[in-house]
């Protein structure tokens, strides 16, 4: 017998296993203990990551206005019919049996297979993946084919878009049907069944009340994935519904301010990754809104004056430089590009070149518009007086060649107000080979041609030439002549300028400065009385600002180039202007014309370029740019009668 008493403690056997036990049962209550109350938040993470999901849902957009509140970007709604896939799961698995059951008879048939067969060959069993898409794919088109007789579409889903849905947005529901019209809209909630699967899923589009006005200024937006800085990086799978991101103009500058805020939901999945309940809401937000400086006014009047001619037309307020109208032609209605672009419409924008705006991204000639530049840069330099006078006789001499007059047997004698007025070559030519293409180069530069306006919208074009001697020599390996100055001295040769530059030339003339900061947001009354534009004084005596005000105003007088934009009560300034120009390997013509009004208290700067688009269309500035002009005046003395000097209507 042993000589230890098994009753006990001090029996070897019976305290070795005690304190095994007790060693065990303390090492489990320590590491309970740490994972309850020390990791705890290590394994709720984890534990976050296998049962929840985040689905974000971008905000609506900001509103759009003109200057005086009227919309001209808003949201519409747009509806599609869509179904959740958690709500289909039970037809997928009977779908999935009954093909199951359809392909194993159909083998059988075939090959008369055993169940051992089967089991043993591989290649004679079905494709159970392949199988399951089918039948997920039948289910869903099912539904497609009820929407459509609804509807009366003919719309398919193919299974790529399905298994790609499945893969990457499981929450989320599928769009069967996008973009339903309101009348389709209202059949398919009266005629679906409550109890159906089909739900109709109300998102935001852009919506443009007048179409085609602005378009390339008000630019549109693009269905986009959200930007992945953008989501939580705490180990939640996200699902994302697209948000809409600016592509061009104002939508796209101002991308920051008009995006929503995003709107979240969290998510407990089952372990499919289905929805299960639902934990955390917070709903989207929409974006600021942006009142923009255009007049929808005097828009219109804008785009209908150009009508189906290839030009642009720009109108400046003179004090602020707020862009009152900014039209450009061929346009296209952006409605059409709402909620995505068709490839057909694509397609047919790109074949009328309509993508491009002629205001701030294609550059031209300016013709005898720059004239203006050209007489001022004389008068500072001092070779050209209010008195100075020139016989023009319809052509003039350079070295071996003869450059000839707009007018056929000359204007006669003409000093710089009339040589304004009818826009005499002979004068310019004369005058700029005497003052040189330093002189007019160095003005031209003073006023801002050879730099972008850095209007706030995007795509304005570098390709601006103020030339001069070392420009030519870099630029085309070729030194500087006298017909190069003669050329430049009218508008002509080298020289490249955009639409809204000359109405920001036309703008600092009226003030008296040299420049002018053209801006697309609506500015208060006391930003407009802090504006700096950064330019400086013109520089122009009494004497010389008197004769330019006389030239530009005979302009369109009784005998000027600009006779036709004459308006019984308003006394405009102006210069019209016609250039030769090369386009798409053809030689065409553009009319011109620049002006402002009213001379005595100027407030509104207009420019006007109309681009021929075959060498058989003759346009004058004075016959096809003035009416358009015109009109523009017209209506800003509808809209700002007292602006324009004239008596508000009773």
């Amino acid at each position: 017998m042993s000589g230890y008493d098994v009753h006990r403690g001090e029996n070897p056997r019976i305290l070795f296993f005690f304190w095994i036990v007790m060693g065990a049962s303390l090492t489990l209550v320590l590491g309970l203990g740490w994972r309850q109350l020390v990791a705890y938040q290590k394994y709720e993470e984890i534990e976050k990551r296998q049962t929840e999901r985040r689905v974000l849902k971008p905000g609506p957009r900001g509103d759009i206005y003109d200057r005086k509140g009227n919309l001209l970007v808003g949201n519409r709604p747009h509806y599609s019919a869509v179904v959740y896939l958690d709500d289909l799961r039970r037809e997928f698995r009977t779908e999935y049996s009954q093909i199951i059951r359809a392909e194993r008879e159909r083998l059988n048939q075939i090959y008369e297979l055993t169940p051992e067969d089967e089991r043993e060959d591989s290649q004679l069993r079905p494709n159970y993946n392949d199988l399951q898409w089918r039948a997920r794919q039948n289910v869903i088109q099912r539904y497609v084919d009820q929407i459509n007789l609804v509807t009366g579409r003919d719309d398919t889903l193919s299974t790529r878009k399905i298994i790609r849905h499945f893969n990457e947005q499981l929450l989320l529901p599928l769009p069967l049907v996008e973009d339903l019209s309101a009348d389709e809209y209202a059949r398919l909630i009266e005629q679906v069944p409550v109890q159906s699967p089909i739900k109709v899923h109300t998102d935001t589009a852009r919506y443009y009340p007048y179409g085609v006005a602005a378009a390339h200024t008000l630019g549109y937006v693009q269905n986009v994935n959200p930007d992945p800085d953008e989501i939580p990086d705490d180990g939640i799978k996200t699902f994302t519904f697209k948000t809409k991101l600016g592509k061009t103009g104002l939508e796209r500058s101002f991308d920051t301010l008009l995006s929503g805020q995003t709107g979240t939901e969290i998510w407990r999945v089952d372990p499919l990754g289905f929805q299960d309940t639902l934990l955390e809401i917070e709903t989207p937000k929409q974006g600021e809104d942006l009142i923009a400086s255009i007049d929808i006014d005097l828009q219109l009047a804008a785009e209908t004056a150009l009508g189906d001619r290839t030009g642009a037309a720009v109108a400046l307020d003179i004090h602020s430089g707020e862009v009152l109208a900014i039209a450009s032609h061929p346009s296209y209605d952006l409605n059409d590009l709402s909620p995505f672009i068709p490839r057909a419409t694509f397609d047919e924008i790109n074949e009328r070149g309509a993508w491009l705006n002629r205001t701030l991204q294609l550059s031209y000639p300016p013709g005898s518009t720059f004239k203006l530049l050209t007489a001022i840069a004389g008068m500072r330099h001092g070779t050209i007086t209010p008195e100075l006078e020139h016989d023009c006789q319809g052509v003039y001499r350079v070295g071996n060649r003869i450059f000839r007059c707009n007018a056929r047997y000359g204007h006669g004698v003409v000093n710089v107000a009339a040589s304004i007025e009818s826009s005499c070559n002979v004068y310019f030519y004369a005058e700029g080979l005497r003052m040189g293409i330093d002189v007019i180069s160095d003005e031209a530069k003073r006023f801002g041609l050879d730099q972008k306006t850095g209007i706030e919208v995007p795509f304005e074009t570098s390709r601006l030439v103020v030339p001069s001697k070392a420009w030519k020599r870099e630029q085309i390996g070729a030194g500087w002549v006298p017909g190069d100055t003669a050329n430049t001295a009218i508008g002509q040769g080298f020289l490249l300028v955009t639409p809204l530059q000359m109405a920001t030339v036309m703008a600092s003339i009226a003030r008296g400065e040299t420049r002018t900061q053209p801006t697309l947001r609506a500015l208060t009354n006391e930003e407009s009385s802090r504006i700096d534009h950064g330019g400086e004084p013109i520089g122009l005596t009494p004497q010389q600002h008197a004769a330019m005000w006389e030239g530009m105003e005979r302009v369109v007088g009784q005998d000027g180039t600009g006779r036709l934009v004459q308006i019984d009560g308003l006394r405009i300034g102006g210069k019209t202007g016609t250039a030769d120009f090369r386009a798409h390997g053809k030689n065409v013509n553009l009319a011109w014309f620049v002006g402002f009004a009213p001379v005595d208290n100027p407030q509104i700067a207009v420019a006007v370029m109309v681009e021929g688009t075959s060498a058989s269309e003759r346009y004058h500035g004075g016959s096809t740019a003035g009416p358009v002009a015109k009109d523009i005046f017209l209506e800003f003395i509808q809209q700002y009668p007292e602006r324009a000097g004239f008596a508000a209507a009773e």
